[in-house]
């Protein structure tokens, strides 16, 4: 099984009026669970389990290899593993996140250990091979993941059926770097967490309240996918699948970021914005084989010198908080056409970016989906996107019931930028 970024019946060509918005005075009240955890600082990595690792201070403190700890197919390694983390609530799901830097011959593993609700221990599960390029291995994720009660989806961790009561207490990751044997290079790991959520069946959700960044819009730029159709169809089919890495490279750049000339130098030179088509290429899973893994789209930003995390969002006004903050939202969602207005395509998978909310609360958004980069920018009716981002059950055109994303988003930002505290919530930095 594999998560699917398809669109179909694709019409986008100009700004639809969006539909008005609908007042919801007072607190709104949400049954979803989330928390975010990371290992970022000089103590936290000191408070994990060393084998041939070491701990590096400084302003950004990192993680790398000190004396590997072993030889493998050629490879000098070093393993760390975290303290046990309790999720603090019985977790349906969780997805890893990591930020770090790869050197040529270099690459590294993260893994998830895990304990169930009624004592038992997950097996320790493979969350993704990733190297920022693709010279000295492939980024992948490992299919065939699973021991009855739980599953890995390609970068997902997952109870089978949650319903049957057996959920996740309580994980630590591992970490494995990787150096050719003999060799003094070594990864850099900045940041190492998980999201870890129980987002209950829904086909609706609660409006939010909002009125908390109305009116403000941030200056994203504006970055189409489809002007990249059949360009590196090696990468997941080109460039009509590119929802994901066109909506990170949008985000990278709002934060003054972009690839060197020598990371463009393998593109088509008569191609438009070539960054998309890196982007594209540097998120690609060789497992999964497309673009739109999570983690690894996250760890591509962070490749900047930015960090990048997959969470959930609780609602609208949680992103809100982050608009304020100066921070864009990428956000993960699957609609038919007539579920958002002006979209104008249905889809069973795709990303874009929340860059800001309108005067009367609706949803600024930057939509690769759009035949140019000229129509990026789109505005969708805060009601209606809502319901589409925070489900986690939908209808398909034909009636059959499909899942949704349940509030997945990407926060990118330097580390330095402040991560809103936001009430009821654990998704910040600090």
């Amino acid at each position: 099984m594999r998560r699917t970024f398809a669109i179909v019946v694709l019409a986008v060509a100009s700004l639809l009026p969006a539909a008005p918005a609908v007042a919801h005075p007072g607190p709104v009240q949400h049954d979803e669970q989330i928390t975010f955890h990371a290992w970022q600082s000089f103590p936290q990595w000191l408070s994990g389990r060393s084998e041939g690792t070491r701990a590096v201070p400084g302003r950004k403190p990192f993680l790398t290899i000190g004396g590997a700890a072993g030889t493998a197919d050629g490879w000098d390694y070093a393993t760390w593993t975290s303290p046990v983390q309790r999720v603090g609530f019985g977790a349906s799901e969780l997805v890893a996140s990591w930020n770090a830097d790869t050197p040529a011959g270099t690459w590294l593993q993260v893994e998830l250990e895990g304990t169930y609700t009624d004592g038992r221990a997950t097996p320790r599960y493979v969350m993704g091979k990733w190297a920022s390029g693709d010279q000295d291995i492939h980024r992948a994720t490992v299919d065939g993941q699973s021991d009855g009660v739980s599953s890995i989806w390609t970068d997902t961790f997952s109870i089978d059926d949650a319903s049957a009561g057996v959920l996740l207490q309580s994980y630590r990751l591992r970490l494995t770097l990787y150096r050719k044997a003999g060799t003094t290079a070594a990864p850099r790991v900045y940041l190492a967490g998980a999201m870890a959520s129980n987002v209950p069946d829904r086909f609706t959700v609660p409006a939010s309240a909002g009125h908390i960044a109305w009116g403000r819009e941030l200056a994203v730029p504006r970055y189409s996918q489809n002007i990249h159709e059949g360009h590196y169809p090696e990468y997941d089919n080109g460039g009509e699948a590119w929802c994901s890495p066109t909506s990170t490279e949008m985000v990278v750049e709002y934060w003054g970021k972009h690839p060197r000339p020598e990371d463009l130098a393998w593109v088509d030179p008569t191609d438009p914005d070539p960054q998309v088509d890196n982007a594209a290429r540097s998120t690609y899973d060789y497992t999964y084989e497309g673009a739109g893994n999570w983690p690894f789209n996250t760890a591509y930003a962070a490749t900047y010198g930015l960090t990048g995390i997959v969470t959930r969002l609780h609602s609208l006004d949680e992103a809100e908080r982050f608009i304020a903050a100066g921070i864009p939202v990428v956000t993960s969602q699957s609609f038919l056409a007539t579920e958002l207005t002006g979209a104008n395509y249905s889809t069973s998978g795709h990303l874009f970016v929340i860059v800001g909310f309108t005067a009367t609360g609706d949803v600024i958004v930057n939509d690769p989906a759009s035949s140019s980069n000229d129509a990026v920018r789109n505005v969708y009716s805060r009601t209606e996107f809502e319901q589409v981002w925070l489900r986690t059950k939908r209808y398909r055109a034909n009636g059959t019931v499909a899942s949704g994303s349940g509030g997945i988003a990407y926060l990118i930002a330097p580390s330095t930028a402040h991560w809103p505290r936001v009430p009821g919530s654990s998704n910040w930095l600090s």
